[in-house]
């Protein structure tokens, strides 16, 4: 379809709570998919929220195999995910470095289930039950985050853990040295 404009934090509908899709295996939903998934290829992401485009319904798309942006991480099929439910399977959780394409240049040190359970439904309305760990599950926690209104900066509880994403390399290098 096409790559649309990718909103910032602050847009209004990135704030609210998405809507469930009630009807499966349209042509519309099939386009808003086409949409989501050209944009987050183009911006070299691993997901895409549908608010994140401005249609406000609970959608994600994520998948990872070669992307520059994330040179050491495991790939993810390539998903759709429709209505998600998240169940976390482990109170273990981990402190991990994650940017938004609606928080451009940014990144935060977010905590996140390393082993979860997630479920919803393609666009054809066929079910999807997975049980995954790790940035898989650190990748659907975001995403899924997109629908309830919130952005990683939400979860953070440490700001000075934030920051342009040039500055905290440049930190890690003099680190690295020192």
């Amino acid at each position: 379809m096409s790559v649309k404009k990718v909103l910032r934090m602050g847009a209004p509908v990135l704030l609210r709570a998405a809507e469930p899709v009630v009807k499966f295996n349209t042509r519309a939903l099939s386009g808003l998919v086409n949409n989501l998934l050209d944009t987050m290829a183009k911006q070299e992401g691993a997901g895409l929220a549908a608010p994140q485009i401005g249609v406000s319904l609970q959608v994600v798309v994520f998948g990872l195999v070669a992307n520059p942006r994330y040179p050491d991480e495991e790939s993810i099929p390539m998903t759709v995910l429709i209505n998600p439910r998240i169940e976390p399977l482990s109170d273990q959780m981990e402190d991990g470095w994650e940017g938004c394409l609606s928080v451009p240049g940014l990144r935060g040190l977010v905590s996140r289930y390393t082993h979860i359970r997630y479920s919803g439904f393609d666009q054809f309305g066929g079910k999807i039950d997975r049980e995954v760990r790790d940035f898989h599950a650190r990748v659907v926690q975001h995403e899924c985050d997109h629908l309830d209104g919130m952005l990683y900066p939400q979860r953070m509880t440490n700001m000075r853990a934030f920051g342009f994403e040039e500055e905290l390399e440049k930190a890690a290098e003099v680190q690295a040295v020192e």
